[in-house]
């Protein structure tokens, strides 16, 4: 210890009753740790008052000034002193604290800023005059009169001023202006109806706008829609599969982007609940799940996702700045948040991120010494065209072109008419061509497919995308048939805490579908009866350790399944096409439809894209086309 007697002292101590200044100081270290914290329920207030525009104004990251105005109900100028007083609110009446359908309910956050800084508010209610007040380190001044058209301006100056200690845990001026801004588009995104502007005005006059997001209109998933294209980007939007399903009363919305555009960091990570932005372990562990069998652990998904449901099915009222829920049933929200993902990508079958062709044809450079490349208008010519100018250009077969048979690896002659699916495919009304990935025209490198669609042509890594479909077959042969497990000749015994072994055994039902037996041993001991087959020989405690670690850490374990899926993977591997091997015209079409066929096929085991897709009007730009 660094001091030598760490209690109150020797004396018998005396209980005080703190006064309100510093009651207000206390809650304010709870509400307000930054000003992000302050702008979070500044902005809270402004929606709750049913504001359609809200605009924000900060200075030096929002340390000496903060301002939202809004164009909300306001608050009638007989109001604003108990406005300013703690535990007061328009938004419940107390008889039910689960029953909250606002952003705020505490009563808190005005007193507490008040109290740690220069709080003046200004508002006018509809039919009355505007009035404003004032409070400067916990002293409130009177009610005046004051010039508003509509609804509130709250202006909070020298932010921690009444407690210069705080002021000393403050980051930079640009780390705070990006916090607040991450605090603004997260609640935007809640709220896709609500006209958002975030400026920064610290060398005075109208400043700049660093963050502008317009109402969005249109339906709900429209909305969102639109919204997220503004603040995560158009890739994402592009890139993204609606979310929308239910379960015993939760509702799922949402976007979630494609595995093959992942993130390296969970940066890319948006969940509400009930409209509140969150940051719940639960939620988070969920998505993780949902993705795992998609993405290798350096890899993080992209989605905003939205779980709406009845106030009393979960507690929001669990953490000081309201970031943290609880739910009623926290497995139902898990699982609503896994299947209704999961079930998605599978919609998505072979599809991969766009960004990937974006990328492939941002590699290639014009050669263009002389500046801009010239552009030639070209009239594309028609398919009767085509089909003469194969027919004219095929080599005839006494020519013979052996010289050149080392020049690619394997080559499919086209035809003067597309040629169509075989007979037992359930397209054969249309060419092969018209199919999602098309027709294969040549294998390069032992390794790579060129594909023609009708609108461009695609490039496939055979040996990846085989490895996927081999991949698929035997996790659906395990989940028909199980994991096989292997009993242990003497069941080893893994001794615990009280509360590591309760921990454990109740995901023992879990674990057990994937072969792994655990057994309750007297005390804190848990037995080890059996281990999965597939896995071999099992250092069964450091197992037991290591899935005990994952459940403090992410609430929840996949390691046992990772490690089985992990060895799928690497059967998956040796079982499949080879790099190097030549294939024929069939065995490449076959794969392609066995690709069109088969949910996720569009990336490998680890995430990455198995074919790229570059269409003819892009490949045209690189030529000079128009």
């Amino acid at each position: 210890m660094l001091r030598p007697d760490p209690n109150i002292g020797e004396s018998q101590p005396i209980i005080r009753q703190l006064d309100d200044a510093a009651i207000n100081r206390i809650a304010a270290g709870e509400v307000v740790e930054r000003p992000a914290s302050a702008v979070k329920e500044l902005v809270e207030n402004s929606l709750d008052a049913g504001a359609r525009r809200i605009e924000v104004a900060i200075a030096n990251g929002g340390k000496t000034l903060i301002r939202v105005t809004d164009d909300g109900c306001g608050i009638a100028g007989t109001d604003l002193p108990l406005a300013l007083s703690r535990h007061a609110t328009s938004k419940i009446d107390g008889s039910d604290l689960l029953d909250i359908h606002t952003f705020g309910f505490r009563g808190e956050a005005l007193p507490s800023l008040g109290a740690v800084g220069r709080l003046n508010i200004t508002s006018r209610v509809a039919g009355q005059d505007a009035a404003s007040i004032s409070v400067e380190g916990g002293k409130m001044s009177p009610v005046k009169p004051a010039a508003l058209s509509g609804g509130t301006i709250v202006e909070l100056r020298d932010l921690f001023y009444a407690t210069p200690a705080r002021l000393k845990f403050m980051r930079s001026d640009r780390a705070e202006s990006q916090a607040i801004g991450d605090v603004i588009k997260r609640l935007a995104m809640a709220e896709p109806f609500v006209g958002f502007t975030l400026r920064d005005v610290s060398n005075g006059g109208e400043g700049r706008v660093s963050f502008r997001a317009d109402a969005e209109t249109g339906d709900l998933f429209d909305a969102l829609h639109g919204r997220l294209a503004r603040i995560i980007g158009t890739e994402f939007a592009e890139n993204a599969l609606r979310i929308d399903t239910s379960r015993e009363g939760l509702h799922l919305t949402g976007y979630a982007a494609l595995p093959t555009y992942s993130r390296g960091s969970s940066v890319a990570q948006y969940l509400f609940v009930n409209g509140r932005p969150v940051k719940d372990k639960l939620l988070v562990g969920a998505l993780r799940a949902a993705y795992f069998d998609f993405l290798s652990r350096d890899r993080h998904p992209a989605a905003a996702l939205f779980i709406e449901c009845d106030p009393h099915l979960v507690d929001v009222n669990v953490h000081p700045a309201k970031s943290e829920v609880r739910f009623r049933d926290p497995g139902m929200a898990r699982g609503l948040i896994v299947s209704g993902l999961r079930h998605a990508l599978a919609e998505a079958g072979h599809r991969a991120s766009s960004t990937v062709a974006g990328a492939t044809l941002g590699a290639f450079r014009p050669e263009a010494p002389g500046g801009t490349a010239r552009v030639y208008q070209m009239d594309r010519p028609s398919f009767g065209a085509r089909a003469a100018a194969y027919a004219a250009q095929a080599p005839m077969p006494e020519q013979g072109f052996s010289e050149l048979s080392d020049a690619f690896s394997a080559r499919v002659e086209p035809t003067p008419f597309e040629e169509y699916p075989s007979a037992d495919s359930a397209q054969t009304d249309q060419p092969a061509t018209a199919l999602p990935l098309g027709a294969a025209r040549a294998q390069v490198h032992e390794n790579y497919i060129v594909a023609q669609t009708e609108d461009g042509m695609v490039i496939v890594d055979q040996h990846a995308a085989h490895e996927r479909l081999v991949y698929e077959k035997l996790k659906r042969q395990m989940a028909d048939n199980g994991v096989p497990a292997q009993a242990l000749l003497i069941p080893e015994i893994v001794e615990l805490s009280e509360n590591d072994a309760a921990k454990i055994l109740s995901v023992s039902d879990e674990l057990s579908r994937f072969g792994l037996t655990l057994e309750a041993f007297g005390g804190a001991a848990v037995a080890v009866r059996e281990t999965p087959a597939i896995l071999g020989e099992v250092n069964a405690r450091k197992m037991v350790l290591d899935i005990l670690d994952e459940l403090d850490d992410q609430g929840e374990s996949l390691l046992v399944q990772a490690r089985i899926e992990a060895i799928l993977s690497r059967v998956a591997c040796h079982g499949s096409i080879r790099s190097g091997r030549r294939m024929q015209a069939d065995e490449m079409n076959a794969l392609l439809r066995e690709m069109e066929a088969t949910p996720h096929s569009g990336q490998c085991n680890h995430g990455r894209p198995t074919y790229v897709e570059l269409k003819l009007s892009d490949i045209e730009k690189l030529f000079g086309r128009t």
